[in-house]
Order: structure tokens, then C-alpha cells, then sequence
């Protein structure tokens, strides 16, 4: 089924134009900057490495290149994960989540090869074999077998992060299986100032990487445990209200005290920890899916998983402590006049609350979205409404592919023929979002123009 509501011709009132936005990181800046700390990690090993003889000196030195650089991107992934305001609102939380992602896979291999080519080095220069360097190093030198340990646990998160690991795992259960990457940091920290021969003896290079270390650890400290709690104090979040939406899907209303303060836009989300019995140890990304008012805020939660299907039983009163807010979907990253909002199933809740955020005049704003049934659909009266009051044009698309005769997501380009002249918000499950995206790129969209984030473990 294809429900149209075409843009009205009478002028329609434009929303009102959102809060200015924080201070944001620019992608590229950021990735320069990553870059350069990784030439200054490699500078440590030029400046306090005279001179190279013998094979088992070039084994020895690549494996010291390969520990700075696994010691420096320790350092990278924890920042990209730390939720520092201006990385979360200017790169997005889905970026970031790639970005740490593909990182975790560069530090993993830079924390084996360093181990393999360190032992490998020593045993060819004292002429003795593989096995038994690696016993004496492990029993003789101090906080190897401490970094031993930290690298097992590095490759263990490393594994349970795997597409394939993931899909068997409960997300509350990879949740805390990354916490051992803080411990696996703190151990590598103490073999390098132990062994590390760049900082035995330079006490400059010494601060230096303290420096970087204990900001990164600070970072996480006032971010993700002293924040929240100021918030929680600030704010007084209570559960308002609990109500369904459709079937497995509902809606959460919590109220609080000056809410405006956090600044939320439009399309972010915070992570919400209900403190319940079952729920206060884990903290889950829920998007807006409303404006946020002085005195409360909305969510809209499907049933996917333990934690969410555990929020239909909220009782109002429930205290309720967040993090954020965070992602870069909001109407700041807008670039062109007109724009596309394309949502699937519950990924209508960030969209729902951009959809009244973007100022446009009629006409120029489209939402398209795709649920499999009627019943799916959430907020029909709400997106009918204020497509009408604003002049903008909604397709709501249902059924099955079969019932369409193909998937109804390739006649984006023809439904919305200007489509590279669009900034495109797009959110949902991964099937259609692939979909969608193989159709912009098919239409020469620029990446700068779509605005996609995930919440995929």
C-alpha cells in the first residue's frame, strides 16, 4: 500500500529554526590530526634509535615501530569511544563506530606482529630459537607477561567484534566484554614504560606519552561516569509515561528539570539507563522522537532485544540517568535546500523529530516511509498533521515486495527525479538503508549529502 500526501499549494508556515549547535569536529581535521600522532609515535623510535646492525636489530626495531604505533592507536580507539562532545556532534556516532571498528583491526595486528617480530629479533641476535626467547622474555623481562595478557584480551574483544561474533551475541554481553579493553590499555601502558626503550631513558618522550594516556583516561572518566551523574543530578529524570505505539513498540516520556540546557537536537540520541532492578547496568542508544521540551522528552523504543523489550514494564517514577546527546544527524549537517527524509520501521524516531526541525519552504521537504504492514506504521496522525501544516510531501509505503512487484525503493529516482540536489537523513534496518544508499549513489548524491547513522553492535 502507498499512502501520498503531496505538498499542499497554499503556503505552508516554515518550523522554527533549531537551537544554534555546539562546537563540532570536522572529519577531516580529526583524521590529520590522528595521522600526525601516529608520525610522532614513529618519531620517538627515530629520535632515541641511533643506528641499526644485523638482521636481528631490523626485527627488533620494526617490532618497537609496531608497539608504538599499537600503543598510540590504544590510545585512538578508546578516544574514538570516549563520547567527547564535539567528535560525537560533528562525526556522528556511526562514523566514529567505523572508524573504531576498522582501528581495532590495525591495533590487533600491530599488537601481534610486535610481539612476533620483538621475540623473533631477540632470539636471532642471542642465536637461539623462536620458543625459548619467548620463555625468557615472559619469565625474565618485566610486565612482558602483563602485556601478554593485555594483547590475549585485545584479540579476544577484537574477535567478539567480528560481524560473525556479533550476531551470536547479546548485546549487554559485548557491552561488557569491551570493558577489558580499559584494563588491556593500562597493562600495555605499564609494559611500555617498563621495556620500552624509547621511554627507559627520555624523559621528554616519557611525559609526553603520560600526557597523552592520562588526558584519554580523563576523557573517559568526565564523559562517561562524572557527566552522567551531573546530569542525573541536574536534571532529576523520572519515567512520565509508558504507552504503546503498535505492536512491540512503545513509547517512553521521561520528564526532568531544565531540559533545554542539554542543547538536544533534532535526529540525536542520548543512552539511557533506567535504573531498575534488571536495567541500571546497562546504558542503550535510544533516539528522540520529539522535540525536546523544558520539562520532558520522548523515546520510542522497539522490542529487539532483553533491554528494550524489558521497557514496556516501566513504571512512571522510574529514575532514569542519560548520557549524551549525541550523533550528527540533525539539521545543522544540512547542505542543499531541499532535503529527503527516508526512514524504515522504527528507524522512524529519529526522522519524526527532524521531520517539523528543517526549515524549508513548501514543497522542498519529502519523507518516505517504508513498514511492512499498516499496523507497523508509528506515528501516522503525527507525520499526517505536520505534513500538511508545513507543505511537505509524505509517502508512507507498505507491503511486502511481492505485493509491489519489486522493491519499491528503487523508484526513488524516479519519484524524486532531482534527487543529487537533496540532502538525504536516512535511517533504518541495514537491508533498506543498503538499498537506499546503492540508489543515491546510483543518482550521483555526494556522501557530504547523506546523513545516516546506525546503532548496530
Amino acid at each position: 500500500m502507498t499512502t501520498v500526501h503531496p505538498a499542499p499549494l497554499r503556503p505552508g508556515a516554515a518550523a522554527p529554526a533549531a537551537t544554534p549547535a555546539p562546537a563540532r569536529a570536522r572529519p577531516g581535521a580529526v583524521l590529520a590530526l590522528v595521522a600526525a600522532g601516529a608520525l610522532g609515535a614513529i618519531g620517538l623510535w627515530w629520535a632515541g634509535t641511533p643506528s641499526i646492525h644485523g638482521p636481528g636489530d631490523w626485527l627488533t626495531n620494526a617490532g618497537r615501530i609496531t608497539g608504538l604505533l599499537a600503543g598510540y592507536g590504544f590510545v585512538v580507539l578508546v578516544a574514538l569511544m570516549a563520547r567527547i562532545p564535539p567528535l560525537e556532534r560533528g562525526i556522528g556516532a556511526d562514523r566514529l563506530a567505523r572508524w573504531h571498528a576498522m582501528g581495532g583491526r590495525y591495533v590487533v595486528s600491530l599488537v601481534v606482529a610486535h610481539g612476533l617480530l620483538i621475540t623473533w629479533g631477540y632470539a636471532v641476535s642471542a642465536h637461539t630459537g623462536v620458543l625459548g626467547q619467548a620463555t625468557t622474555l615472559l619469565l625474565s623481562y618485566p610486565d612482558v607477561l602483563a602485556a601478554t595478557v593485555a594483547g590475549l584480551l585485545l584479540v579476544g574483544v577484537g574477535i567478539s567484534s567480528a560481524r560473525a561474533a556479533r550476531r551470536r551475541l547479546r548485546y549487554e554481553t559485548w557491552y561488557f566484554l569491551h570493558f577489558y579493553t580499559y584494563l588491556a590499555m593500562a597493562l600495555a601502558f605499564s609494559h611500555q614504560f617498563a621495556t620500552g626503550a624509547q621511554f627507559m631513558a627520555d624523559l621528554p618522550a616519557r611525559i609526553a606519552w603520560s600526557t597523552l594516556y592520562a588526558a584519554t583516561g580523563a576523557a573517559i572518566l568526565w564523559y562517561r561516569f562524572v557527566t552522567p551523574v551531573r546530569q542525573a543530578v541536574r536534571h532529576r529524570l523520572r519515567v512520565g509515561a509508558v504507552y504503546p505505539e503498535a505492536d512491540g513498540v512503545v513509547s517512553i516520556v521521561v520528564t526532568g528539570r531544565h531540559l533545554d540546557e542539554l542543547r538536544a537536537e533534532p535526529g540525536q540520541f542520548f543512552r539511557w539507563r533506567f535504573l531498575t532492578r534488571d536495567l541500571w547496568w546497562v546504558s542503550a542508544p535510544y533516539s528522540l522522537s520529539g522535540a525536546v521540551h523544558p520539562g520532558r522528552m520522548r523515546i520510542t523504543v522497539k522490542a529487539l532485544g532483553d533491554h528494550s523489550a524489558a521497557l514496556a514494564a516501566l513504571r512512571p517514577g522510574t529514575r532514569v540517568v542519560t548520557e549524551g546527546p549525541y550523533g550528527a544527524m540533525t539539521p545543522s549537517a544540512r547542505q542543499r535546500r531541499k532535503v529527503l527524509l527516508v526512514a524504515g520501521g522504527v528507524g522512524i524516531t529519529p526522522i519524526r523529530a527532524l521531520f517539523p526541525a528543517l526549515p524549508a519552504a513548501p514543497g522542498d521537504v519529502t519523507l518516505l516511509y517504508r513498514a511492512g504492514r499498516d499496523t507497523d506504521v508509528l506515528f501516522r496522525r503525527e507525520l499526517e498533521q505536520l505534513a500538511a501544516e508545513r507543505g511537505a510531501r509524505l509517502w508512507i509505503l507498505t507491503g511486502t515486495r511481492a505485493e509491489h512487484g519489486g522493491d519499491p525503493l528503487t523508484l526513488l529516482r524516479r519519484q524524486v527525479p532531482d534527487l543529487a540536489e537533496h540532502d538525504v537523513y536516512l535511517c533504518g534496518p541495514p537491508g533498506m538503508t543498503d538499498a537506499v544508499r546503492a540508489e543515491l549513489r546510483a543518482a550521483r548524491v555526494p556522501r557530504r549529502q547523506i546523513h545516516h547513522e546506525s546503532f548496530e553492535f
